[in-house]
């Protein structure tokens, strides 16, 4: 694969086959940001379960300290009382029937997160189709079904951020902006990295975190070791 003099330069400052401290590689990592935009930083962890194995699931949700860096918005399916306090909770979208129409439509999904309240589970289910593969679907996990839509909106605009095995047994989580600096994220970095260690099954065997990396969105990956 042809890559480009930008992301050679990038690479070259990452030493080959060297495990970086992860407050020195979350520095590299930044510094080899060199894109004209203000990339994001990504933690890849893989972990020592079988994913096929429903007690080796791993998955949850934690806020992290600085925010993620972009703004989210969010659509919340709710009637009444809980639909005022949605909107008063500041949700960019608030309905019911209208918007599952919308969305079945028009295909229109111009929002980063959807919460419901319990009751209009069944309506949002004829949708599962649809927002589970953009991983929009509500689920009782992630706080995202919730009698609490207050505390729900707030969390996700403050930079809550859902952590998820893949069927490699990898994790990919986003842990902030590069204009954050080096400081923030990894504070950022080590609330995510917790979350993963107490999210451990207890059905999980041998080594648990088998490999961590970091890396902004268009600069190489950088292999860091996570022993706090």
């Amino acid at each position: 694969m042809k890559t480009s003099k930008r992301f050679n330069e990038a690479s070259a400052k990452v030493e080959n086959g060297k495990l970086y401290d992860y407050a020195e590689g979350i520095k590299l990592a930044v510094e080899t940001a060199t894109a004209k935009f203000d990339e994001s930083l990504e933690l890849h962890v893989r972990l020592g379960v079988d994913p096929r194995h429903a007690d080796q699931q791993v998955r949850g949700v934690c806020v992290l300290p600085h925010g993620t860096g972009k703004k989210v918005r969010v659509l919340v399916f709710a009637k009444g009382a809980k639909a005022d306090e949605a909107q008063a909770a500041g949700a960019d979208y608030v309905g019911a029937e209208e918007l599952i129409a919308k969305i079945q439509k028009e295909n229109w999904f111009d929002f980063d997160a959807c919460i419901t309240t319990p009751d209009m589970m069944g309506l949002v289910g004829r949708i599962a189709r649809l927002l589970g593969p953009k991983g929009l679907m509500p689920n009782p996990k992630s706080g995202t079904v919730t009698q609490d839509i207050t505390k729900a909106i707030h969390d996700i605009k403050a930079g809550k951020v859902e952590y998820r095995l893949d069927k490699a047994a990898i994790i990919h989580v986003p842990f902030g902006k590069v204009s954050f600096g080096a400081d923030k994220l990894q504070e950022n970095f080590e609330t995510v990295m917790d979350a993963i260690v107490k999210a451990k099954p207890a059905a999980a065997k041998g080594v648990y975190l088998k490999s961590i990396a970091v890396s902004s969105t268009m600069g190489p990956g950088i292999k860091v070791a996570y022993n706090k």
